[in-house]
């Protein structure tokens, strides 16, 4: 086996380079990433069953409002919309993923429960002008974005919100950033997570530091030796950065709460940040 190209990729990467593969759109994956999403006792693609109603409750608590016009954006398999739904309230789904989108919708026909599903990129939806009271964007989804479609999402966000609406999201904060990098390891297996058939996964991270943004990478590589580089850009902020963020994108209104999950572990409890932010009506 060559190994020119593994060494190459243990690099430090200049800031957002791209990986060679998406995982969101692997069918395979894909699929391994929606039973994640269902473990009701983990806290990886979603978080445990019982930290999302608490959320929920919390949600709904902050927002205010009843029978609301919802918009939950990478909305997985449903969970929140599905618990919001429940409450009577009107909410549309959102999310890349296939495999996810199709079972919500199976899931919301079994329950008996009217949500609209959307299988797209949330960063090029168009939707009508005012027409929500509520956009979530749950599971630290703003800080994976890099930072021109973090604005574009946000510009997009206070364009469907009615006047007076609220935007809640959270994200992972700055708080002993260095320790949240990862260190290197390796796997070999005959079938996980990543492939169906034999393959080596290599992972690592590295820290920019003065960006706050830790890269977690995966090289995947198959029994015929083919590289796939996955990398997963991750943004850390001070309430400091969420200020300067929203009033820049010309939100005026807004708290912080790091208080909202339970802890044990540096991503969890304290170490996320929720933000309520609301459009001036």
């Amino acid at each position: 086996m060559k190994l020119n190209k593994l060494l190459v990729n243990t690099q430090k990467p200049k800031l957002y380079e791209p990986g060679t593969a998406i995982m969101w759109t692997d069918e395979y994956i894909s699929k391994q990433l929606l039973q994640v999403h269902l473990n009701e006792n983990i806290d990886l693609a979603s978080r445990k069953q019982a930290t999302i109603k608490n959320t929920v409750g919390w949600i709904l608590e902050k927002s205010g409002g009843e029978r609301m016009n919802i918009l939950d954006l990478g909305c997985g398999p449903g969970l929140y919309s599905t618990m919001l739904a429940e409450k009577g309230h009107s909410v549309t789904g959102v999310d890349f993923s296939g495999n996810s989108i199709n079972y919500a919708k199976n899931k919301a026909k079994q329950d008996g429960l009217e949500i609209g599903y959307l299988q797209a990129n949330y960063l090029e939806l168009d939707l009508p002008e005012q027409s929500f009271d509520l956009v979530l964007l749950i599971y630290t989804d703003l800080g994976v974005l890099l930072p021109d479609d973090r604005a574009k999402l946000l510009r997009f966000i206070y364009k469907v919100l009615k006047p007076g609406g609220t935007l809640i999201f959270d994200v992972l904060n700055d708080k002993e950033l260095p320790k949240k990098v990862a260190p290197k390891n390796w796997e070999v297996a005959e079938a996980g997570f990543w492939k169906p058939e034999p393959f080596l996964a290599l992972s690592e991270s590295f820290l920019y530091e003065h960006e706050k943004v830790i890269l977690y990478q995966h090289q995947i590589v198959s029994e015929e030796e083919k590289v796939d580089v996955y990398r997963f850009w991750t943004h850390f902020f001070s309430q400091t950065d969420l200020v300067n963020m929203l009033t820049e994108m010309g939100w005026e209104n807004f708290t912080f709460y790091e208080d909202v999950l339970p802890g044990g572990d540096l991503f969890s409890g304290e170490h996320v940040t929720f933000t309520v932010a609301r459009k001036t009506e």
